[in-house]
């Protein structure tokens, strides 16, 4: 499953300045991390955004440990 998540992370230098977007669209990853941060539910943000779907924000999740997990293995290093 995570790596059907995460195969909705995209990356184009030609979409939101080169930032992880949502398949390729104008949802930056990191804008919808602070909706879910801020206290909003996952069904808030969907109703607020809904071309989104629910894999998409629980896929900003799963982007966010595993950047996480990375940063964290370059700092034990």
């Amino acid at each position: 499953m995570e790596t059907t998540l995460l195969s909705r992370i995209t990356l184009n230098p030609n979409v939101g300045h080169g930032k992880p977007t949502i398949r390729n669209t104008r949802y930056l990853v990191e804008g919808l991390l602070e909706y879910l941060a801020a206290g909003d539910s996952i069904d808030e943000v969907l109703e607020s955004f809904p071309d989104l779907e629910k894999e998409d924000l629980l896929a900003c999740l799963q982007y966010a440990l595993a950047t996480l997990k990375v940063q964290g293995a370059n700092l034990a290093a």
